[in-house]
């Protein structure tokens, strides 16, 4: 989330939302699934937090397809919930990181909403309650500018999770060698970010998962942010090295999106088509921001249909 709209939308979510409970609860799964900590002990390079974990529910103004959403605040306890496949097990496995500009998590918007779609297409999902706030790139109104955090405590979540789903796979029944990443807005930087930074661990070994690789083996980045930051230039993020080891990656977004404008997917494409990575990009005239899967009158809203064509195109998913 870039420039000035990014601004609004952070202030945005700081007034959309209404229903905070005096006695602040972490947020909770379904009935028959369960959240585990990913890291066993103490999380690295821990942070002060403003407060206990509680889960808010958005005000009419922030409704999506005429629905509330729920956002998660104050993360410091990091967690994955697997959800698996109903019916058809095809192998393969996706980690889900929810969007919140690096400051909350829409935790069902475009968390357990996601869960839902994949395992109906027979895929295990893993939705990652990554840290927040300040876990990546953020706007800090106190400065006034963009703040990269010293430690970028949501990809250590994410190196952490994928490693961990490695680890368990021949227990979750997954193929070690179909094991991707989806994410929305913020959350589709950090699939951008832990595309292009696998190669060393940001933390501690803590198990013999840490052993595993964290390299996704597929990528999906749905309205993206942080990937373009010049408004100036076009030129992409800096601190997202492309190279040819990146993952295929698949990319959507909508033109009228006014909140991680459509530069943000087509500075990645461009680094990703120079690098030689398989890439699909789908562009579509209208769709805003933030529609996650709630189906609407317009196009954009179909595509889960899109991204179980690919899967299957580039063998993640046999037909």
């Amino acid at each position: 989330m870039i420039s000035i709209t990014c601004r609004l939308t952070v202030l945005g979510l700081m007034l959309a939302f209404s229903g905070a409970s005096t006695d602040a609860s972490p947020w909770q799964p379904s009935a028959g699934h369960t959240q585990t900590p990913i890291w066993p002990r103490s999380v690295p390079d821990p942070r002060r937090s403003a407060g206990p974990e509680d889960v808010l529910t958005a005000g009419k103004a922030s409704m999506v397809a005429g629905k509330p959403w729920l956002q998660v605040v104050n993360v410091s306890r990091p967690t994955m919930t697997v959800y698996r496949p109903a019916g058809k097990n095809t192998g393969a496995a996706i980690v889900v990181f929810p969007g919140g500009g690096y400051q909350v998590l829409a935790i069902d918007l475009e968390g357990t909403e996601v869960c839902n779609w994949l395992t109906s297409a027979g895929i295990t999902c893993v939705l990652l309650k990554y840290r927040v706030p300040r876990s990546g790139p953020y706007w800090d109104e106190r400065c006034r500018c963009h703040v990269t955090p010293p430690a970028p405590t949501a990809l250590e979540d994410a190196q952490r999770t994928l490693r961990l789903v490695r680890f368990h796979a021949a227990e979750w029944h997954v193929d070690k060698h179909k094991i991707g990443v989806l994410g929305f807005s913020a959350g589709g930087h950090l699939v951008a970010a832990i595309s292009t930074h696998f190669k060393r661990r940001l933390y501690r070994a803590v198990d013999a998962a840490d052993e595993e690789s964290s390299r996704p083996d597929f990528a999906v980045a749905i309205y993206p942010g942080h990937l373009w930051i010049d408004d100036k230039r076009f030129a992409s993020n800096p601190d997202i090295h492309v190279t040819r080891e990146t993952p295929p990656t698949f990319l959507l977004q909508a033109e009228d999106d006014r909140v991680d404008g459509v530069n943000q997917s087509l500075v990645y494409y461009i680094a990703l088509k120079d690098a030689g990575v398989p890439v699909e990009m789908h562009l579509y005239a209208q769709g805003g921001h933030g529609f996650g899967l709630r189906r609407t009158h317009l196009p954009i809203t179909r595509w889960p249909r899109l991204v179980e064509t690919w899967l299957k195109t580039i063998g993640m998913t046999s037909s």
